[in-house]
């Protein structure tokens, strides 16, 4: 056994005995960590409100080999989500990242960056004067360029070829990204997308870029974009976000 210490997110919390919990972190140095907590559901337990969802703490575990649970000994809260005292969507937008990271991020595969990220989200989700709208969009396409799971936004995900601009594009949501017109033949679950749409999407899935947090394009591709952010996340994941019902331009569409 070692004792490992590092920053982490709560992630998901579920009871394990009358006094314990089993608690999903997403850590800094070491990606997913699910630990056993002991004590946590007592009234004056050892961890106080370090363990409530997505709040960022410091922790010291014990990582056990084999198939047994990690021992968490200790968790210091550092920030709590503030997200509902701002707006009810704002908290489920909150919830949906843990959603995300819960399904698409593996034990003990660690993405330091995409922590940040994750930590920005969260700081700037609580903010009434940043719309968390594109904000999702932002934090979607970082969180899937994170796990190798970014579609492809330039080159043909059929031959790789770089695909010339036209007004419209087929966009595989089985293949990966764009397609050419010689790999679309054939291929299922093809949406076509405008030059604008594809344009957006390359903006806010650049890790360098700030374009996003200003490009009033955004608004009026809206209604475009999520219906196909959304299908990619269905298709990524075999089934669709708990959380897309919650949160209204995710479940419109």
């Amino acid at each position: 056994m070692s004792d490992e210490k590092t920053d982490a997110i709560v992630i998901r919390c579920v009871d394990f005995s009358e006094t314990s919990s089993i608690v999903t972190f997403f850590t800094k140095d070491f990606g997913k960590v699910t630990a056993l907590a002991k004590g946590a559901r007592r009234k004056k337990g050892p961890f106080e409100s370090a363990l409530d969802l997505l709040a960022t703490c410091r922790i010291v575990f014990l990582h056990k080999s084999g198939d047994v649970l990690d021992l968490l000994t200790e968790a210091k809260l550092q920030h709590r989500l503030r997200a509902s005292e701002v707006d009810i969507s704002r908290l489920y937008a909150s919830y949906y990242v843990a959603e995300l990271l819960q399904s698409l991020t593996d034990e003990f595969d660690p993405h330091p960056e995409l922590f940040g990220t994750t930590h920005e989200f969260l700081r700037l989700n609580e903010n009434p004067k940043v719309d968390y709208e594109p904000l999702i969009l932002r934090y979607e396409l970082m969180l899937l360029r994170e796990t190798g799971h970014l579609p492809s936004l330039y080159k043909c995900a059929g031959c790789g070829k770089t695909v010339a601009s036209a007004p419209r594009t087929a966009f595989g949501l089985l293949a990966g990204g764009i397609i050419c017109d010689s790999c679309r033949h054939g291929q299922r679950r093809i949406v076509s997308i405008r030059e604008e749409v594809l344009l957006i999407l390359r903006y806010f899935a650049d890790p360098e870029g700030d374009a996003w947090r200003t490009d009033d394009r955004y608004r009026d591709r809206e209604k475009e974009i999520r219906p196909i952010m959304n299908q990619y996340f269905v298709e990524l994941m075999g089934k669709r976000p708990k959380l897309h019902g919650y949160i209204p331009i995710l479940g419109k569409s």
